[in-house]
């Protein structure tokens, strides 16, 4: 320490002589100058005691779960990332508190009566503490006890609620954990208010510990309230799009059950409507009484506010029909839009689109676009119908195509409508929906086969499909399963040429944990037709590429004719995948395609092709990187999609 003090004043006196020696005014430079240099280093000087820098940190588990020590290990690193930020006075109560941190880990795991012991002490390099873990017995859950009140007492429910009890997760014999107790509690109240029950709360839970005998009973009571109808659609936020167009999306009946999916459902298809870019669905539970106090309820003597809350129940008719609120937010009447993506066969691709919205002050929606890649040009508009009173969504327009895929190119100028439906069964519990889709269009064609020959033909087709669909999710599927059937039959006006076609596809969704899914897909088709060159490409089958059998170039199995690649007359695709997701973003897939198609099912040669796959979710899109090898060319081939819009 007196070295420390020598230099520092050697070094004042230095400083001091350089500022003088300049003649400026010497006394205020000379101080700046020894205060300057004098902090510097008698900062150097002080004792690393004085500045505390986080420490080195030991763990004796005591034979605690891996989970339990990861719960310690965090709580304990929370509190020793502050010593960076404190002198060496705080050390003490810093070490205090990590030891308090750690008894309050151990307890939400279960671990009660914990002695911990938190020994600091210095080595090379620092500051050490080393903490030995005595957990005791880890309390188990006795006793579970779950009561309900208000409308789901009734007799109608009595299954409901014995398999509500019945998927309480937290059960006798388990060990209790706070995040599970949290996670149980949450995971009823949202059962339960997802259908009939939107007013639904807990009046009273409590986990009553007993930490000499390590023993816990839990008790939960719920009231659901009074079982809620549905009335009258109120709609909020209207102001060009015409009355009444909102009810067309919303398809409520007056006193059904409430469901809250089916409220998101309509809520969901309102944004996706052109005429609103926002939208709320929901009951207005704004009449029922009583409501929750807004001082905490009072707690019995003793009890831990942390694990026990009491409210008042609910008192008032057993069931209500309340209003649904609509809110919503009006699109711009007109708006312009660009996309550009790329794919591993046409290469990057760009989409101009236009879109106009309530036109003659009618809900009815213009679309009109231009999409460029290597394989397609296309331009159309489109006229899109609000839905009708039956639910049918009608559209028709004009469409302008030219592509070459393999060696067959089409020069396509049609007129075209379509006719779609959705739709749910009279059981409002069931998940299934089914969707229909009705189409005809009438098309002037010049089709040119590479090699061999060109010919134009007017056509006239009709389409029909039926979609049924049983998923957990719609949008991102991971359990249930898709069954299509499809029909098709045209003429060739003018010509002698008639062709029908029937197709049926299937998908199969297996959650075999929280973060694995095995999926199977297949689809079959058949044609009929008295020439199968002079049929519609797209109503003869191609196969091959990212959706249907990987390895192979888009659509480049089917029948060689020339240097072209045609459409044959029977199809066959079947496939296997099994995905594992890192994360909600990041997912991995092995896969196996097999298929191909042929005149008849008994010429058949299938192709086939394993490999692997990445899945990222984006927020311009699902981003898919498959990577195929071709069993039957002996070649690997990378697929991948990937959107951009704005």
């Amino acid at each position: 320490m007196y070295v420390c003090v020598a230099v520092v004043q050697a070094a004042n006196a230095t400083a001091i002589q350089l500022f003088s020696s300049r003649g400026r005014k010497p006394r205020a430079r000379r101080l700046q100058a020894s205060r300057f240099v004098s902090g510097w280093l008698i900062a150097a000087c002080l004792p690393a005691a004085a500045w505390a820098a986080k420490p080195e940190i030991t763990i004796d588990p005591g034979g605690v779960p891996p989970s339990v020590l990861e719960a310690v290990t965090l709580a304990v690193d929370s509190i020793a990332a502050l010593a960076d930020d404190v002198d060496g006075g705080e050390s003490t109560r810093l070490r205090r508190r990590a030891r308090e941190a750690t008894i309050t880990a151990l307890a939400t795991e279960g671990y009660f009566s914990p002695e911990v012991v938190l020994d600091a002490g210095t080595d090379v390099g620092g500051a050490t503490w080393d903490i030995t873990l005595v957990p005791g017995e880890r309390t188990q859950i006795e006793a579970v006890d779950i009561a309900f009140a208000g409308a789901i007492t009734g007799p109608a429910f009595e299954e409901r609620t014995a398999a509500l009890r019945q998927a309480w997760s937290l059960k006798q014999g388990d060990p209790f954990r706070n995040e599970i107790w949290e996670t149980s509690k949450r995971d009823l109240l949202d059962n339960v208010t997802s259908k009939d029950f939107p007013a639904a709360r807990f009046v009273e839970t409590a986990a009553d510990v007993n930490a000499d005998r390590a023993m816990a009973h839990l008790h939960v009571k719920l009231d659901s309230g009074p079982a809620v109808k549905l009335g009258e659609v109120t709609v909020i936020g209207l102001k060009r799009v015409p009355a009444g167009t909102v009810e067309r999306y919303v398809r409520i009946k007056p006193g059904e059950p409430y469901d809250r999916n089916r409220l998101v459902d309509y809520q969901q298809s309102l944004q996706a409507t052109p005429f609103f870019r926002g939208a709320k669905v929901d009951v207005d539970l704004g009449s029922l009484s009583p409501k929750p106090p807004d001082e905490p309820a009072l707690l019995p003597e003793g009890a831990a506010p942390q694990t026990t809350e009491t409210a008042p129940e609910y008192a008032g008719p057993p069931e209500v029909t309340l209003p649904v609120r609509a809110e919503v937010v009006e699109s711009r009447p007109r708006s312009a839009s660009m996309a550009l993506g790329v794919d591993d066969e046409a290469g990057p691709r760009a989409e101009v689109v236009y879109r106009q919205n309530v036109i003659a002050n009618k809900a009815v929606e213009l679309e009109s676009g231009v999409r460029v890649d290597r394989l397609r040009q296309l331009a159309y508009a489109d006229i899109h119908l609000a839905p009708d009173e039956n639910g049918n969504y009608d559209s028709f327009g004009v469409l302008a195509l030219n592509s070459d895929i393999n060696g067959l190119g089409v020069r396509r100028y049609a007129l075209g409508a379509i006719r779609k439906k959705t739709f749910r069964p009279e059981d409002l519990n069931s998940r299934v929906e089914y969707e229909t889709r009705l189409g005809g269009r009438l098309a002037n064609e010049h089709t040119t086969i590479d090699g061999v020959e060109s010919y134009s033909a007017n056509t006239l087709t009709s389409t029909f499909e039926i979609l049924r669909r049983d998923v957990n999710d719609k949008y991102d599927p991971r359990e249930g399963n898709l069954v299509a059937l499809g029909t098709g039959l045209g003429t060739e006006l003018g010509g002698n040429n008639v062709f029908g076609r029937l197709t049926l596809r299937g998908q199969y969704w297996w959650s075999l944990s929280k973060a694995d899914v095995l999926t199977v897909r297949g689809e079959v088709g058949k044609l009929w037709s008295r020439d199968v060159t002079r049929v519609p490409d797209d109503f003869a089958f191609r196969t091959g590429g990212a959706r249907t059998i990987r390895g192979y170039r888009y659509l480049g199995l089917g029948r060689k004719v020339g240097d072209a690649i045609l459409g044959d007359s029977t199809m066959a695709v079947a496939s296997v995948e099994g995905i594992h997701y890192f994360d909600e973003r990041f997912g991995g897939a092995l896969f196996f395609d097999v298929g191909n198609v042929a005149p008849k099912f008994s010429e058949m040669k299938l192709a086939s092709a394993i490999g692997v796959g990445a899945r990222v979710k984006t927020p311009a899109g699902p981003l898919n990187l498959d990577l195929a090898y071709a069993l039957r060319d002996n070649n690997v081939r990378l697929h991948f999609s990937l959107g951009i819009a704005f």
